[in-house]
């Protein structure tokens, strides 16, 4: 079920994973979403997605404890993108190992560029007849 193409969101703000969601598939990439670490274990257990956006503080497994038990799991499968609305988001990114991060409140473009620099958008399928 899951592709290279494929992001993985991990947010606990159901309108904000909603809205991520919106603008990622719009610009050609295939979505997941998890409300928590739990849950996004869950996801990639299911298909290692080709990258992370993850959320640092959310119920249940927060972001750092997420990170700790994937990179457990599997090493490095995919990057980790930290999103988090707390000062100093790149030293939160340094703090679990990830790849790359962005500052909330972000523009939506720049989830859109962010991303494209880990995932590259899903092929579109082939017309009809050909």
């Amino acid at each position: 079920m899951t592709s290279r193409h494929d992001v993985l969101v991990v947010e606990d703000d159901v309108d904000l994973s909603t809205l991520m969601e919106m603008v990622l598939v719009d610009a050609g990439f295939a979505v997941r979403r998890a409300g928590d670490g739990l849950e996004a274990l869950e996801r990639v257990e299911a298909g290692m997605p080709g990258l992370i956006l993850l959320d640092m503080r959310m119920p249940r497994m927060n972001g750092w404890e997420f990170a700790r038990e994937f990179r457990r799991r599997w090493a490095h499968g995919a990057p980790i993108l930290v999103i988090t609305a707390a000062e100093n988001a790149k030293a939160r990114a340094a703090e679990v190992g990830a790849d790359g991060w962005l500052e909330k409140p972000f523009d939506l473009d720049d989830v859109i560029e962010a991303v494209s620099r880990f995932v590259r958008p899903a092929p579109a399928p082939p017309a009809p007849g050909i």
